[in-house]
């Protein structure tokens, strides 16, 4: 599988399948009634970051660039530039990621009590200041309390646009003080193609990557760098072995979660299985067969490890055997 080199968001151009939410945002710009907080929800990977950017870049002065879609900016524009160079000083970004290019676990609480004075301040050279969360659901609750203040006391030429792929996790209050645009999953053939173009995959593992990625196509694209579909292969086999399980095979996956790179591979497993009992659990309540209480008992160990052994630090391997014996037992009932 060819290697490719994944844009971030503030480098991206184009915007697949999401022409209703740019011109609901372009026509409350166009007639002056711009809300000062958007919620953009929907499937991580579906496009909401690269919608936040091309907004701030168009709210920040860029010429326009009908080409590249209603929001589309002219790439030579100063401001597109000051941008990627994350320079502009009227753009103010909080990510995960950190200046050392690597990702941190929530995004610190210092960074958002920024956001007040950020906004207090006039622009300094752009029509408006803008303020872009990537993403919501990463701010702790004091960071939370940080951003609300923002939005309780909104500023007259501020915009935040606040990306959430949970956004039922959300504190209500902030739901409640945000216009919300929705970027919902596009068709799986239509991500299958978006893969292909991208990374020369043949069909059926473009159209596999779509089908995991619940539609979104940047996460397809994320997904086809790394060992997804091995992952998927795993977890097909020792679902399809229940309730037998292969020691030696088993033994040879907890090895593969050694380590740093082993999060990553123990994350995509734990995702992989939890989909397919999801699918497993589905079809036997459409069917009549089987007992589906050990199968649901068994989906929330799936769902629960991933975030106890990140919290707790505990043993990926120890994780994987527990869940394989709630599977074991679900599949002997």
């Amino acid at each position: 599988m060819a290697e490719v080199d994944i844009p971030h968001p503030r480098d991206s151009r184009g915007l697949m399948g999401h022409e209703a939410a740019e011109a609901a945002f372009e026509a409350s710009r166009g007639a002056g009634r711009l809300h000062h907080a958007w919620l953009l929800t929907g499937p991580e990977g579906v496009g909401k970051a690269s919608f936040a950017y091309r907004a701030a870049r168009r709210l920040l002065g860029a010429a326009a660039d009908p080409s590249d879609g209603q929001l589309g900016s002219d790439p030579s524009h100063p401001v597109t530039r000051q941008v990627a160079a994350r320079s502009h000083p009227d753009l103010m970004v909080l990510e995960r990621l950190g200046e050392d290019g690597k990702a941190r676990r929530l995004i610190p609480v210092d960074e958002a009590r920024q956001l007040p004075e950020f906004f207090a301040k006039s622009p300094a050279s752009a029509p408006y200041r803008v303020a872009i969360v990537d993403a919501a659901d990463d701010l702790n609750i004091n960071a939370a309390n940080a951003l609300l203040k923002t939005l309780e006391e909104p500023p007259s030429r501020g915009v935040l646009l606040l990306v959430s792929h949970a956004p039922g996790r959300l504190l209500a209050t902030i739901r409640s003080r945000c216009r919300r645009l929705a970027f919902a999953p596009l068709g799986e053939p239509r991500v299958a193609e978006f893969v292909r173009a991208r990374t020369g995959v043949d069909v059926e593992q473009s159209l596999r990557l779509a089908r995991m990625s619940g539609g979104a196509p940047g996460r397809a694209l994320t997904l086809s760098q790394t060992q997804a579909l091995a992952m998927d292969d795993a977890a097909r086999d020792l679902l399809g072995d229940l309730p037998r399980i292969d020691e030696a095979a088993a033994l040879s996956l907890a090895d593969r979660f050694r380590g740093t790179e082993g999060a990553a591979q123990f994350a995509l497993l734990f995702d992989r299985l939890s989909a397919r009992v999801h699918d497993l659990a589905r079809t036997r309540a459409v069917d009549g067969s089987g007992v589906l209480d050990r199968w649901a008992q068994a989906w929330e160990t799936l769902q629960r490890l991933p975030r106890e052994v990140e919290g707790l630090n505990l043993d990926r391997a120890d994780a994987f055997f527990t869940a394989l014996a709630e599977l074991r037992a679900a599949a002997r009932d």
